[in-house]
């Protein structure tokens, strides 16, 4: 599920940064944020409720709302920006919880594995935390949106398609 989500972000990363690059419009970016954001939180739903797995659902709630959110000021022409970067701040702070327990790991009561280690997920979280703050910047108009779109396009590929697909193709990431 979560992996099929990462994909389904990178719908949306990529035409948000073509949007901050001068090519697209606001409305028809903010529907697809607005379908990509409730196709995120909907899957944090299934994976906490069908796959028990509410430390992966946190993550994608955080980032499913920040989505919604960036969906509204695209839809509605929202002028000052800072309510969606002070989302994204928060949001930041979640990912960078995210990032290390996914460098650190965590064990429960007689051992059992609550969290398990993943290098490369903690630097995915390492990138996300990056975006995130970018957007906060962006929107208090302290950092260009050419630099935001193409870090949206490189942590696509980085923090998305690589996890995703590589999980999905051979059942490992690269570290």
């Amino acid at each position: 599920m979560t992996l099929a989500l990462l994909v389904a972000i990178s719908v949306m990363w990529i035409p948000v940064a073509l949007l901050f690059l001068g090519k697209g419009e606001a409305k028809g970016t903010g529907a697809v944020t607005a379908v990509v954001g409730a196709v995120v939180v909907v899957g944090a739903m299934l994976q906490a409720a069908i796959f028990k797995d509410a430390f992966t659902a946190g993550l994608l709630f955080a980032h499913g709302i920040l989505y919604c959110t960036v969906a509204f000021a695209l839809l509605t022409g929202l002028e000052d920006m800072r309510s969606v970067g002070n989302v994204s701040l928060t949001v930041a702070v979640v990912s960078a919880v995210y990032m290390v327990l996914f460098y650190t790991g965590g064990t429960g009561p007689g051992g059992a594995v609550l969290v398990g280690k993943s290098n490369y997920f903690a630097f995915a979280c390492a990138g996300y935390v990056g975006l995130t703050l970018e957007v906060w910047l962006n929107a208090y108009g302290k950092l260009s949106a050419t630099l935001l779109a193409w870090s949206l396009i490189a942590w696509a590929f980085v923090g998305l398609y690589v996890p995703a697909f590589s999980l999905m193709a051979y059942g490992t990431l690269p570290f």
